[in-house]
């Protein structure tokens, strides 16, 4: 007797946090359509960063490391849907492939993280601080000349445990990532949105597939969380006008409310002896436009050498 083809088919990293998305995913997919989680298939797909541990991923190639590999089951028909932390994806994504839909976001903030300091502010000159996100390096330095930045590569397990075998003194992680996964407790304090603007589409799990496969586009169509679409939009539109990758320390914060977008961006050197801040507002429906108009002036406060020098 043949086995019944799967009602949908997800494909995912196998990280704690990828899996738990995916199956919140699944869960809420299962419920909306009246059938069993056993019969939505999850695929683990291993990308290109989590085979890197030996160097930056900036080295690498930036934005797209994450999920290259998953979108190359999508385009290869072996899954019907990618899920993806949306902050992952790369801003131009391949041809036949398109973002259908996000769920309602989670909190966009970072997290400080440390067993020895409560604040940042309280941290001792010198302290060491573990991250391997150009972004949050570049803002550290900014908030404090004085930390000296280490490697902190690997999964959030991963990086807490370092952070528990003294590898360095604080860190910084996705609010979001740790309420996934139930480890909120885990927060020190959390950072403030303005001072220091997470990574465009942090918070957001975005789905991918074909963009001619209009059954699984109607099967993920409930899904999607208007609000966040609206704000994850207008950040990658940012991305694509500043040529934003892994190699640019890019934040942005979004706000919204039910006719208006705020949205506050900053553009940083690595080493964060140069920023770049400025926020404009609009109407709401004109989200994707602030956020490539944002883009432009951004480009034109810092500057062609600044840009040709940092530029993804």
């Amino acid at each position: 007797m043949q086995s019944r083809a799967p009602f949908i088919r997800i494909g995912t990293r196998g990280s704690a946090l990828a899996l738990a998305q995916a199956n919140l995913v699944r869960q809420r997919l299962a419920a909306m359509h009246g059938v069993s989680e056993d019969d939505i298939a999850v695929r683990v797909i291993t990308t290109s960063g989590d085979r890197l541990t030996d160097r930056p991923l900036a080295e690498a190639g930036g934005k797209g490391l994450f999920s290259k590999e998953i979108e190359a089951a999508l385009l290869a028909g072996e899954v019907d849907l990618g899920v993806h932390s949306s902050k992952d994806i790369a801003t131009t994504l391949p041809d036949g492939l398109r973002l259908a839909a996000f769920l309602e976001r989670e909190d966009v903030r970072d997290a400080f993280v440390s067993l020895t300091a409560a604040t940042l502010d309280d941290l001792p000159a010198g302290a060491r601080f573990g991250t391997s996100s150009i972004r949050r390096g570049a803002q550290m330095k900014r908030a404090r000349p004085d930390l000296e930045i280490v490697p902190f590569r690997g999964n959030v397990g991963t990086r807490l445990e370092k952070l528990q075998r003294g590898v360095a003194d604080a860190t910084q992680l996705a609010v979001a990532g740790l309420r996934r996964l139930g480890q909120a407790d885990r927060i020190t304090s959390v950072l403030d949105p303005r001072r220091f603007p997470p990574a465009p589409a942090q918070g957001a799990i975005g789905l991918e597939l074909r963009a001619a496969d209009e059954r699984t586009a109607g099967l993920v169509a409930g899904l999607d969380h208007p609000a966040t679409s609206t704000a994850v939009i207008a950040e990658r539109a940012l991305l694509a006008v500043l040529n934003g990758s892994c190699r640019t320390p890019i934040g942005v914060f979004t706000e919204l409310n039910e006719t208006s977008c705020t949205m506050h961006a900053q553009v940083l050197s690595p080493d964060g002896s140069q920023s770049f801040e400025a926020t404009l507002s609009g109407g709401r429906g004109e989200a994707a436009s602030i956020g490539a108009e944002l883009g432009r002036h951004l480009l034109a406060l810092a500057g062609p050498k600044f840009v040709a020098r940092f530029g993804g």
